[in-house]
């Protein structure tokens, strides 16, 4: 059984939402955001990056910057920026990306699923990526970003959602810079929102797309208000965050590829001659190559591209987590022959979502900044799923979803 639940979000006025509408805190640096929301003070990027509006060598985890979210915030409601919706409503979030559309239902989700492990993760989070998220709900006393959740398609569930999307008008509809759509509804229709209510009671679990360490931090604040609170009832906003719920048949995971800095000590010829016993190896020239299936990887190195092929044995079918390319290319090559064992540690290897192109990799390695790099076949979602559903923790940086939920269309206030 899930709880999913409406709430009276805050939400910009129809004519400012372009303009605060950010991408997420994560995809971003200070340098970026600080370039991105330049000239524009609507941009949620304010809230949910405020270190740009202080100086360069603010510590990113100071009290000053939290508090700086929190005063930027406030003059968002104080301006009419943000409104108050005056009836707990359900939101219809749908992103249109390259032709292919996702439509997600933007609610609540209940602060005890995360604990009961009815909301299934496959990533471990970091405890000062968590703490900052902590912090940064603490001050504000809000979920700023939704966190990207995803469950088994249900029929009933998309009829719903097309029958409200098909009879209504969005009211929220722009083009963001990067050629992504974003439509937004705002369902208070109280027959549908009972229908969704319960069709989400039957869902046994939903899973963490993206998001993982704003879902730790937004549970772990609940759970502190709750045991702070002698007077705790369970229906506390508290108990509840934002999130929005897509079903698994829309998604798309894209590759999440990576780079390494040297070849150990070893000469470019060496280090092939060593894959040879895990790899089927074909020269594929300078033009770039995209792995066309599971266990086949690409590699670029010293001018050229390779198709690496796992032999058999290098993984497992049988196996969630052996059976990802990113735990073949550890295995096989990362720890044996480059000795990096920690990827979360190491300072020798770096991650590039596969929304930059292969051309991203070629550039890091002719560039003299990387030695060489790795384009793998993405993972699936049944394999997600899979993973999340045996317990089992996927390695770190192995999906990247797109296109990207942006911030600010909605926020839950805690209190």
């Amino acid at each position: 059984m899930s709880i999913f639940r409406p709430f009276k979000g805050f939400r910009p006025v129809p004519e400012k939402a372009k303009a605060v509408a950010s991408r997420p805190y994560d995809v971003l640096n200070s340098e970026e955001a600080r370039e991105e929301a330049s000239g524009n003070p609507d941009s949620f990027l304010h809230v949910v990056k405020p270190e740009i509006d202080l100086p360069e060598d603010t510590d990113l985890y100071s009290e000053a910057v939290y508090q700086k979210a929190v005063e930027n915030y406030a003059k968002l409601e104080e301006n009419g920026t943000f409104v108050q919706d005056g009836k707990p409503c359900f939101y219809l979030y749908e992103l249109t990306m390259d032709g292919r559309s996702q439509s997600g239902i933007v609610g609540c989700s209940a602060v005890g699923e995360y604990f009961e492990d009815k909301i299934k993760k496959h990533e471990l989070t970091r405890q000062a990526k968590e703490e900052d998220r902590k912090n940064h709900i603490r001050y504000t006393d809000m979920n700023a970003e939704p966190v990207f959740f995803s469950y088994r398609a249900d029929k009933g569930i998309d009829e719903l959602v097309e029958a409200k999307v098909s009879s209504s008008e969005p009211v929220y509809d722009f083009m963001a810079e990067d050629g992504i759509r974003h439509r937004f509804w705002v369902v208070d229709d109280e027959g549908w929102i009972e229908s969704i209510s319960e069709k989400f009671a039957a869902i046994p679990e939903v899973y963490v797309a993206d998001g993982h360490h704003r879902t730790a931090a937004a549970a772990l604040v609940g759970k502190e208000r709750r045991e702070a609170n002698p007077d705790h009832t369970g229906e506390e906003e508290y108990n509840f965050f934002l999130s929005v719920l897509f079903p698994d048949n829309q998604l798309k995971i894209f590759d999440y590829n990576r780079v390494v800095t040297d070849l150990n000590g070893l000469s470019a010829g060496t280090f092939l001659e060593m894959l040879q016993g895990k790899f089927l190896i074909q020269d594929m020239g300078t033009e770039p190559y995209r792995p066309e299936a599971l266990h086949v990887l690409s590699m670029y190195l010293s001018g050229k591209w390779y198709r690496l092929e796992a032999r058999s044995g290098t993984y497992s079918e049988n196996d969630p987590i052996r059976s990802l390319d990113v735990t073949v290319l550890s295995e096989c090559v990362l720890d044996p022959i480059f000795d990096i064992t920690d990827l979360r540690k190491s300072n020798r290897n770096d991650f590039v979502g596969g929304i930059r192109g292969l051309g991203e990799l070629s550039r890091r390695v002719d560039s003299g900044e990387m030695a060489v790099a790795f384009a793998l076949y993405p993972v699936s979602m049944e394999q997600l799923l899979a993973i999340a559903d045996t317990g089992n923790i996927m390695p770190p940086k192995t999906t990247w979803f797109e296109p990207k939920l942006r911030s600010g269309l909605v926020v839950h206030k805690l209190a």
